[in-house]
C-alpha cells in the first residue's frame, strides 16, 4: 500500500512539474557573437516564443571556437528545461564531423526540441573570373585543375564541406582558400582575388542585389524565393546535390520528455507567427514543419553525411 502511495506521489509531482514549466526565464544560448545569422534567429523568435511561453526568455551568446564553447556549455547545463541551444550546421553536424577532439556529442548530449528554418547555401562568381554560368565555370575549372580558387569561412567549415562534397559529385579539382569567418573572404571574392565561393544565401544576398556577386547555383534542391531565376546545382547537372544549413533548438540530455514537449509545441506555434515568418523570408531562410522526432532524425542524418564527406575528403581539424 505503501508503495502504491509512493508510486501516486511520483506521479503527481511529475505531473505538477510539467504543468508548471517554465515557471521562470528560459536562456537561449547562441554559441556566435551578436548580430551573424543565428544570433539574428534567435533574436527573432525570441518576443514570439516568451509569449507563447507566459514566460522571459533570454538570449546569451558565448562564442568562440567555431561555436563549440557555447554548445558544450549547454551540454553540461541542468537539463531542467531552462538553458536551450540555438544549434546550427555548423555546431551540430559539421564541427563534430571535422574536429578530431570536441566537448561534446551532439546526439548523445542533446535533445531535439525541434527544427527552426533551412537556408540554403549559393555558389557566387568574382566580377572578372571569367565565367558567366555554371557549365562555364564547370569547363574552366576542368581546363585548369587544381588552379580555380575558392573561398571558405575556415577549414571544417559548412562551406568548406559544401565544396568538398560538389567536387566530388561534379568530378571538379577546385583549390580551396580557407579565411577566418566568411566577412573576409566575400571581401577578397567581391575584390577578385578568389575566382568563386560556396557561402549562406543570408550572407550573399546583399551583395548579389548590389550586383557584386554574380550568383551561377544554390544548393538546395529547391530554387531560392529570394533568387527564383537562378537554378540549382541538382538542375544543372550536379544529380542530387544538397548542403542546405538548419537551424534548430536543442535541449541539454535528460530533460524531461514533458518539458521538451511544452517547449516543442510553444516552438512551433512561434513559428506560425506571421511576423517570425517574414523576417525569415527576408533572410532567405525557410521555416521548417517538422516534429522533434523528425528532426532529430534528420540531425543524424545529416552528421553521417557530413563524416562521410570529411573522411573522403581528408578534412580534419585539431
Amino acid at each position: 500500500m505503501r508503495i502504491v502511495s509512493l508510486l501516486a506521489a511520483c506521479a503527481f509531482w511529475t505531473l505538477a512539474q510539467a504543468q508548471e514549466f517554465p515557471s521562470h526565464a528560459v536562456r537561449i544560448v547562441v554559441p556566435w557573437p551578436p548580430s551573424g545569422n543565428v544570433d539574428i534567429t534567435a533574436r527573432t523568435l525570441q518576443p514570439a516564443l516568451a509569449e507563447t511561453l507566459g514566460q522571459q526568455v533570454l538570449v546569451e551568446n558565448r562564442a568562440g571556437a567555431g561555436g563549440t564553447i557555447g554548445s558544450a556549455y549547454v551540454a553540461k547545463s541542468a537539463p531542467d528545461g531552462y538553458t536551450l541551444l540555438l544549434g546550427s550546421t555548423g555546431t551540430i553536424t559539421s564541427a563534430p564531423a571535422v574536429f578530431r577532439t570536441i566537448a561534446y556529442d551532439p546526439v548523445k548530449d542533446f535533445v531535439a526540441v525541434g527544427a527552426i528554418q533551412w537556408v540554403p547555401m549559393v555558389l557566387t562568381l568574382a566580377p572578372k573570373t571569367p565565367a558567366s554560368t555554371y557549365q562555364e565555370f564547370a569547363a574552366l575549372a576542368r581546363a585548369r585543375p587544381g588552379q580555380v580558387s575558392v573561398a571558405s569561412a575556415g577549414n571544417g567549415s559548412s562551406n568548406h564541406l559544401a565544396l568538398e562534397l560538389l567536387m566530388r559529385q561534379a568530378n571538379l579539382q577546385l583549390l580551396h582558400v580557407p579565411y577566418k569567418g566568411s566577412g573576409p573572404a566575400l571581401t577578397d571574392l567581391m575584390g577578385s582575388q578568389v575566382a568563386a565561393m560556396i557561402d549562406q544565401l543570408t550572407a550573399s544576398i546583399g551583395h548579389i542585389r548590389d550586383g557584386k556577386l554574380r550568383p551561377l547555383a544554390v544548393t538546395s534542391l529547391r530554387r531560392s524565393p529570394l533568387l527564383p531565376n537562378v537554378p540549382t546545382l541538382d538542375e544543372l547537372g550536379v544529380k542530387g546535390y544538397e548542403a542546405s544549413t538548419f537551424t534548430g533548438l536543442f535541449a541539454p540530455a535528460g530533460t524531461p520528455a514533458a518539458s521538451i514537449d511544452r517547449l516543442s509545441a510553444a516552438l512551433k506555434k512561434a513559428l506560425g507567427s506571421e511576423a517570425v515568418r517574414e523576417r525569415y523570408r527576408s533572410m532567405g531562410a525557410e521555416v521548417v514543419d517538422m516534429s522533434a522526432a523528425q528532426f532529430a532524425d534528420y540531425v543524424r542524418s545529416d552528421l553521417e553525411k557530413w563524416r562521410r564527406v570529411a573522411r573522403e575528403g581528408n578534412i580534419v581539424v585539431d
